[in-house]
């Protein structure tokens, strides 16, 4: 298991994935082809969504404080040729890049998720940008018939992340308290614990991983634990234990 990614490490992976993105977007037989992991969206919404996220969150860097309103988008939209979408897709990148070296990791600014886990700063929003530009360039190769295994370090951290800042609340459980463990073969295991208090997480050594008896579990790869957790594989393709409904309640439950 991996502990949190330095801020040059998140930057370097933004831009890493960003450019796979945008190698998927120029491999696709259209911009029109469908995305099965995001039903009803084609490539082009795809690209206009992430490269709409970047923008957003290099105004929200530089220009924000933690418990301001939420901003508003800009409202552009991504060219739809396709050479210019992929310039424009580059340059979202760099004016994310850019807004968050200028800002600095420390800099506090306004986010969405409830601060308990993940703070709100700039740190944070590139570490939630990582999995952004991850996720997507899955969806993305799937609509172009190329769909790649995540990279291990990146599939880790978005695990973490995803536990982090999605599932760490105060929001009451409105079942009985029950835990649900992930295992991500040979890279580490975390608990999620629900109940009144809402949702948190830890990370399970080797020894309480073994030795644990939760609700349920489910095990795979780190990048199909990743891809789980976004919900673009079925549980029934990873080999689940204990209580079978645990899972879909949780991904259920808003």
């Amino acid at each position: 298991m991996t502990e949190h990614l330095h801020f040059p490490t998140l930057l370097r992976m933004i831009d890493e994935r960003s450019a796979a993105f945008r190698a998927a977007v120029a491999a696709a037989p259209s911009l029109d082809a469908d995305v099965p992991s995001c039903p009803g969206w084609t490539l082009y919404d795809l690209a206009n969504h992430l490269s709409e996220g970047d923008r957003f969150w290099a105004y929200i860097v530089l220009n924000t404080a933690p418990g301001d309103e939420r901003p508003s988008k800009d409202g552009l939209a991504a060219p739809r040729e396709r050479a210019a979408l992929i310039t424009w897709l580059a340059d979202s990148t760099e004016q994310l890049l850019t807004a968050l070296r200028e800002a600095g990791p420390e800099r506090g600014c306004w986010a969405w998720w409830e601060p308990l886990a993940s703070p709100h700063t700039v740190a944070a929003v590139a570490r939630r940008r990582v999995p952004e530009s991850l996720i997507h360039t899955y969806d993305a190769q799937l609509a172009s018939g190329t769909p790649q295994e995540l990279p291990t370090i990146e599939a880790v951290d978005a695990i973490d992340e995803f536990l982090a800042t999605a599932c760490t609340v105060t929001v009451p459980w409105p079942g009985e308290p029950a835990t649900m463990d992930y295992h991500a073969a040979g890279a580490g295991s975390w608990r999620q614990t629900v109940d009144a208090a809402g949702s948190r997480f830890t990370r399970l050594t080797a020894a309480e991983a073994a030795e644990g008896k939760p609700t349920a579990a489910i095990h795979g790869t780190p990048s199909e634990m990743a891809l789980l957790m976004y919900m673009r594989i079925p549980a029934g393709s990873l080999r689940l234990e204990g209580d079978a409904d645990l899972l879909q309640r949780l991904q259920d439950w808003d």
